[in-house]
């Protein structure tokens, strides 16, 4: 009997430390979400109450009829993306800017759907962290089946990994898209930034190997003898995505895309598919940011 009565005590004990260890594993940062963000539009600096500025980012980026797990996997996603922005120093007066190419797509939200309104309230003081710091919560518009790893464009992150997406044609509009150039176009712009490729020969000769990525990406493509990489390509042609096919067919070369964006992070279209088959925002940014921790303060 008192060997059972110590075992007990030691289970208590140990019980009691699980929780503890659990609880503290729950503990928010020490310095506590701003209440206001800094935000750099138009050349001037305003100062906003950061749900506030996250309403107009939402509303800016993301449709109101998303559904709402979506809408909130959004709110989540962007207001870690403010806090990453601010604790990186990208501008020097301003914590974040309104220009999407930059930061984060912002408009006044004042009278913004009540639904993204929802979306911000119902996750208010909620952000996704990464070893101690806000994520990195790149998103994007729409992906080929796989979103990009980060690797491929801006550097390694253990949390932007190539994860599976499932959005489609049936659930994106313009989810295919095409580019066409005729042969004098497309031979100048490529010159424009290789000047030693080789366009002498016939047209249909252009076009060499074209590798992808695990994403199935163009990760680099041979074309007039010279080596592209498939976002500069989508920069030069003003692509949707590096998700796409050349051909010459003809008379013309025709780029077939698919998606939108860089693909990095949480596709939004992706998310809402999730969300309209029962995934709640939680598992939705765990599934795009996985390895990263949801904090609640």
């Amino acid at each position: 009997m008192p060997g059972r009565c110590i075992f007990a005590a030691f289970l208590a004990l140990a019980l009691v430390f699980a929780m503890l260890w659990m609880e503290r594993r729950l503990v928010p940062p020490e310095e506590p979400l701003p209440e206001t963000v800094r935000l750099l539009r138009d050349g001037e600096v305003t100062e906003l109450p950061l749900e506030q500025y996250l309403v107009g980012v939402v509303a800016a980026e993301m449709p109101a009829d998303f559904e709402p797990e979506a809408l909130k996997a959004q709110a989540v996603a962007a207001r870690t993306y403010t806090l990453y922005c601010r604790d990186s120093k990208r501008h020097a007066d301003a914590d974040v800017c309104a220009d999407y190419r930059c930061c984060q797509a912002w408009r006044d939200g004042a009278e913004a759907d009540p639904r993204v309104r929802r979306a911000v309230e119902e996750t208010a003081g909620e952000y996704l962290r990464f070893d101690g710091q806000a994520a990195f919560t790149a998103f994007h518009s729409s992906s080929a089946g796989f979103t990009e790893d980060c690797a491929a464009i801006w550097g390694g992150a253990p949390y932007l990994v190539s994860v599976s997406s499932p959005e489609n044609a049936d659930s994106v509009p313009n989810y295919v898209t095409h580019a066409e150039r005729s042969p004098l176009d497309f031979r100048d712009t490529l010159l424009s930034v290789s000047p030693d490729a080789d366009f002498t020969g016939a047209p249909e000769t252009w076009i060499g190997k074209i590798t992808r990525d695990a994403s199935g990406r163009v990760s680099e493509a041979v074309l007039g003898g010279a080596v592209f990489t498939g976002v500069k390509l989508r920069e030069l042609f003003s692509l949707r995505s590096t998700a796409f096919g050349l051909a010459y067919e003809d008379g013309v070369f025709r780029f077939t895309v698919v998606g939108f964006g860089h693909g990095v992070g949480m596709s939004q279209y992706g998310a809402n598919v999730m969300a309209a088959q029962g995934a709640d925002y939680r598992a939705i940014l765990a599934h795009y940011y996985p390895g990263t921790e949801l904090v609640s303060l």
